[in-house]
């Protein structure tokens, strides 16, 4: 963290929920030390009438909340964190250039500055627009300005919201977060695959059969009630979150590991994605009551700020084709929904089984094509949470002198934290490259609309929504796009 520049990292938003339990404690860590505290200054600014001292304290205790020490606390609040009111219009922005001014003057900064805008998506074009009427998009040195998802509603929203955010920041400028892209085992993708021979040379259609990607969470929608029910999980999280596991997974090796070289080669994947078809690739589904973990939960339609007639999908399961030479034939299966049996973050990699299989009962060999002839392919599965780590299944000899040949699916782990120790959250990873003027895990503009382009026929079609009871996997109809899921009963490394 050497190379960090001394700087101002403004958080626009700073008295809500996000900056108190994700930003601040991030912003906390990266500046444990006393030379790189010295050089990162925070502002926090939001429509809440306080104080620096009512940040501070605020910052406080949701820092004590994470377990730190209170002293340490207490002296990085009061060194390096200050508030500006945006009034209650919320609309103050010559304050706010003046407040950041004054401040850059009073700490001798060099005009370096990161705008993060934990703020409504309906809020984002007139936050972009004042910072640019006020001439906060330029500086005596370098400016960035940081968006969280969803960036759009759809591609005609990504598309104006892009060009809206080009008339007064440069695309060099701009950082769209999608928190998922600081995993420790998303970025060891690249790491795996490029880094390993023995992988990269089967990871085609030659060697694997499926890839299944599943972002699982047992949770309902909690107070994002209001929200959601506009949005929907194919909104919420495919275009988003499962999109960018899928062009990691698929992507051709890049020329470098620069920003420019990755990020092109992850747009070539979905512009290689054949556009699912909602009558046959996609199934949808809405979580009736049920019970998770011992306890009751109650059906979406019965949640917080849910309309008793809402069609809102809070399952998707969709099957998609990379039409290239590395991938045709090879089917991507995406997974992801709410109030399902466990959390769960997790990439398969399905191989292809042997071509002739040797160990039947029968002593005589049998081919995979034949009725009654039974094989088990090897298997990688990568998972990001809760345990973050890799796992490879194969075949091996069960032990015993009966003669017979049986064999046993054994598999070899890694798991990150014993290797590691605790790994770093994903807002740390983010932050720090943000700090840094590293793009290469932020998404480009091109690469939003590609994948709001990919996803439209779902958005569009009036496809039926299938109830499922909370604490399953999901609607039985998902069976008719894959019956039996690789990853459904795993939960991490550490599990059996």
């Amino acid at each position: 963290m050497s190379d960090i520049q001394t700087h101002l990292f403004v958080i626009f938003g700073a008295s809500g929920d996000l900056a108190r339990r994700k930003l601040l404690p991030a912003l906390y860590r990266l500046m444990q030390s006393e030379e790189v505290a010295r050089r990162c200054y925070v502002l926090g600014t939001a429509r809440t009438d306080w104080t620096d001292e009512q940040f501070r304290e605020n910052a406080r205790e949701a820092l004590r909340d994470k377990g730190y020490a209170e002293q340490e606390v207490s002296e990085w609040c009061t060194r390096n964190l200050y508030y500006q009111c945006l009034g209650e219009e919320g609309n103050d922005y010559e304050g706010l250039r003046r407040r950041i001014e004054q401040l850059e003057r009073h700490r001798d900064l060099p005009g370096n500055r990161a705008f993060y805008l934990s703020l409504p998506p309906s809020i984002y074009r007139s936050a972009i627009e004042e910072l640019g009427e006020v001439g906060l998009n330029a500086s005596p040195g370098w400016t960035r300005l940081v968006v969280e998802k969803p960036f759009g509603y759809d591609l005609e929203s990504a598309r104006a919201l892009n060009d809206h955010v080009h008339q007064y920041f440069s695309e060099d400028q701009v950082y769209r977060i999608d928190h998922y892209l600081g995993k420790e085992t998303v970025q060891n993708l690249l790491a795996f695959r490029f880094g390993n021979a023995i992988f990269e040379s089967i990871w085609s259609r030659n060697h694997i059969e499926r890839v299944e990607i599943t972002v699982s969470e047992s949770l309902g929608v909690g107070g994002r009630g209001a929200y959601y029910d506009q949005s929907g999980q194919v909104r919420d999280m495919v275009q988003n979150h499962l999109t960018q596991l899928l062009t990691l997974t698929a992507m051709e090796p890049p020329t470098s590991m620069s920003a420019t070289a990755i990020r092109q080669e992850k747009v070539k994947v979905l512009n290689a994605v054949q556009q699912p078809d909602p009558a046959t690739d996609a199934v949808f589904g809405q979580y009736e009551a049920g019970t998770i973990d011992g306890e009751s939960v109650p059906a979406y339609r019965d949640e917080p700020d849910i309309p008793d007639e809402s069609i809102t999908e809070t399952f998707a399961a969709l099957r998609l084709n990379v039409a290239n030479w590395r991938w045709q034939g090879v089917p991507f299966y995406l997974r992801t929904g709410k109030r399902l049996s466990a959390k769960l973050t997790q990439i398969a990699v399905r191989f292809k089984g042997a071509p002739v299989s040797l160990f039947q009962e029968s002593g005589q060999p049998c081919i995979p094509q034949n009725a009654g002839c039974e094989m088990r392919s090897n298997e990688l599965l990568i998972t990001l949470q809760p345990n973050e780590g890799f796992d490879l299944r194969f075949e091996v000899k069960a032990p015993g002198g009966s003669g017979k040949m049986e064999l046993e699916t054994q598999q070899l782990s890694f798991s990150y934290q014993d290797a590691f120790g605790p790994v770093p959250d994903a807002y740390e990873t983010l932050l720090r490259d943000v700090i840094l003027g590293d793009p290469t895990l932020f998404v480009r503009a091109d690469e939003v609309e590609a994948s709001w382009q990919l996803y439209a026929p779902l958005l569009e079609a009036e496809s039926p929504v299938h109830a499922y009871e909370a604490g399953t996997w999901g609607p039985n109809e998902v069976e008719r796009l894959l019956p039996q899921w690789t990853s459904t009963a795993r939960t991490g490394p550490s599990a059996e």
